[in-house]
């Protein structure tokens, strides 16, 4: 199992130096690779071309670029330059994101997201090939790996039709054996199997201390933000993960507290089992024993998002991992 760093959004209380300085003690530790997101601030493909220049070895990829952000043939564009500029080490991560996002953001429709998702991959590779239409730049890579983030079934079982990786969020590895026949399903329609070089490649969101209920107390804004307030009642997709993870009561709690304004009881509200499940977040110990639980699960890129908020913190976060995996 292969490491990588997930910087998230840019900044995140830390100048441009430190955020550099991370990705490069990540390169330094034998990180595998480092991902960008973007929502409605920070774009990813800025920051990845920032850290292109400025790093030797280590892959850098998009997780994720918005569909609704971009026409397929502009992220052709975009990843042919980011994969010239770095010597051929981009991943395109692509995602719909979601309704308030698409909608609200870039004016997009949300609809239609399998046949929209299958068409615009298809541009994007046929753009890539340099068919029809060609682009005045050739990628270094023959074939540039393509990612897709989903955790919907039918969403699932297309990404592993179509894509080269799977880039799943508040991924449980004990509900692995939920998703792989529907990744399985999905590659069988294309004659192939994900056990032939496809990357499973979650986020997940660390802390490591002796205090694991501090630990706990780190993760639980962000799980509350997205499984309570990502979302309306009626359409919140990590909200319906979490009930397919068996936390049916709790997720309705969640989301009622969350949406009535009361984030703080939204957050205490998580039961420690849903935390555990979908983060590292405990004693040295602990989180070696849970990386060992990722990699028996088939992951083959974990990536990992310090939840420490400077940057000494940060970089503690990202070596302890480090010397955790190669124990």
């Amino acid at each position: 199992m292969k490491l990588g760093l997930n910087v998230a959004y840019w900044g995140l209380g830390l100048s441009a130096d430190e955020q550099l300085e991370l990705v490069r003690e990540a390169e330094r530790l034998g990180y595998d690779s480092v991902w960008a997101a973007e929502a409605y601030g920070s774009d990813a493909a800025t920051v990845l071309a920032w850290l292109a220049g400025q790093t030797e070895k280590i892959n850098l990829g998009s997780a994720i670029f918005q569909i609704p952000g971009r026409s397929p043939a502009m992220t052709a564009m975009t990843a042919a330059t980011l994969d010239q500029i770095s010597g051929g080490r981009f991943r395109l991560g692509l995602g719909p994101s979601g309704p308030q996002v698409s909608e609200g953001w870039h004016g997009v429709r949300f609809g239609r997201q399998l046949q929209r998702t299958r068409e615009y991959v298809d541009v994007v590779r046929r753009a890539l090939a340099r068919k029809a239409l060609k682009l005045t730049i050739a990628p270094e890579q023959e074939r540039i790996p393509v990612y897709i983030a989903a955790i919907g079934p039918k969403n699932v079982t297309l990404v592993g039709e179509i894509a080269d990786g799977w880039l799943p969020v508040f991924f449980s590895p004990e509900h692995v054996n939920e998703f792989r026949p529907l990744l399985e399903e999905g590659a069988a329609k294309s004659g192939r199997s994900i056990d032939n070089g496809f990357d499973i490649s979650p986020t997940v969101n660390v802390l490591i201390s002796d205090d694991r209920d501090a630990a706990r107390d780190a993760m639980r804004p962000v799980l509350a933000l997205y499984v309570g307030g990502m979302g309306s009642r009626e359409k919140n997709f990590y909200n319906q993960l979490v009930q397919r993870y068996g936390f049916e009561d709790a997720a309705h709690e969640v989301q009622d507290l969350y949406l009535d304004g009361k984030k703080d009881e939204a957050a205490a509200a998580l039961p420690d089992e849903l935390i555990d499940s979908v983060s590292l977040a405990g004693p040295p110990d602990a989180v070696r024993d849970r990386l060992a639980v990722y990699r028996d699960a088939g992951v083959g890129t974990l990536q990992i998002s310090p939840m420490a908020f400077d940057f000494d913190g940060r970089l503690a976060q990202l070596r302890q991992v480090a010397e955790l995996a190669a124990a």
